[in-house]
């Protein structure tokens, strides 16, 4: 290994000064949303995904955390965990669980902070979206309880499972990047009482688009807590947001193309046909209002080597299918 290189054979990361700006993200009604991050200077996360063909490596500070493989039908991704995976958060304490509670803003906040400070964590340059919503949420039936939802919701395996794509397409799963801890963990039981009193602080996660799926990023233990009491987990979701400048353009595109078209209907046959308006207004409103939670797919890097070096690392972490 030459210097400047690292266990994955890629030229070790530097540690950027970031820039940042923050701006809440809010419907017509005032309520938020969530947080947008435009991130400068950051061209090369420390938590990053790699891809080699059908091959997937998520490293931190260039040390294996995941490896993945799509399988040959597309339903699904084989993994293995390497316990590699460090939180750049640090430890929550009750006191701040206590003095943030019911505040979703300022959480995100705080995890924005964490997330921009820490040469660890996913943040490239771009935009990116911090929010207390989740598609999660969407799919619990009224009928089951939050142990039962959230549980399901997990997937199962250590060091090594299956995110199954066709039976939980679009559920978007959550994997965590470590052994989730018992219910009797010290850790979990100092939660559960913050997650009885409406205390407990968020989840932090991660939507990968490569796996269909929501990686923990922090707080594996209260989420555990979550479940053994049977509420539902606050969470917190971080994903790249769309180039705004280029949706914009594609929205005012589409409205005055959709103008255009009903011109020439009415040049064809008469002023009996509307002009369009009262049509493409309302969607480029949508559309527009839509921008300030799009998401795009996950950016990942060519891993250097490509298949070959994918399967070395494999090895080296003792993964039998490989």
């Amino acid at each position: 290994m030459s210097d400047g290189q690292n266990a994955i054979g890629v030229p070790a990361a530097a540690v950027y000064a970031l820039g940042m700006q923050r701006s809440d993200v809010t419907r017509d009604d005032g309520t938020w949303v969530g947080l947008s991050l435009d991130v400068q200077d950051r061209h090369q996360p420390g938590l990053c995904v790699f891809t080699a063909g059908a091959q997937l490596l998520v490293s931190q500070m260039s040390q294996p955390v995941l490896l993945a493989v799509v399988d040959e039908q597309h339903e699904g991704v084989d993994f293995w965990r390497t316990d590699g995976y460090r939180s750049f958060v640090p430890p929550l304490r009750a006191d701040a669980g206590r003095a943030l509670a019911g505040s979703p803003e300022r959480w995100a906040h705080r995890f924005a902070q964490y997330l921009i400070d820490s040469p660890g964590s996913p943040l490239h340059e771009g935009r990116w979206l911090l929010s207390c919503e989740s598609p999660l949420r969407r799919w619990r039936y009224a009928d089951a309880s939050h142990a039962e939802y959230w549980s399901s919701m997990l997937v199962d395996g250590h060091p090594n499972g299956y995110i199954d794509w066709f039976l939980h397409a679009h559920s978007w799963e959550v994997l965590s990047l470590r052994p989730m801890p018992d219910a009797d963990d010290s850790r979990v039981k100092a939660y559960r009482r913050q997650a009885r009193e409406g205390t407990l602080p968020p989840v932090l996660l991660w939507w990968v688009s490569g796996l269909d799926c929501h990686l923990i990023l922090d707080g594996h233990a209260r989420f555990a807590a979550a479940v053994a009491e049977s509420v539902e987990p606050p969470l917190h979701r971080t994903v790249p947001r769309d180039d705004l400048a280029t949706r914009t353009e594609e929205a005012v595109g589409f409205y005055e193309d959709e103008l255009a078209r009903f011109a020439g209907l009415r040049a064809i046959h008469g002023p009996a046909v509307p002009d369009g308006a009262a049509t493409a207004g309302p969607q480029l409103v949508r559309l527009l209002h839509d921008l300030n939670t799009a998401e795009q797919p996950t950016w990942a890097w060519p891993l250097p080597g490509g298949e070959k070096q994918w399967r070395r690392i494999a090895r080296s972490q003792n993964w039998p299918c490989t």
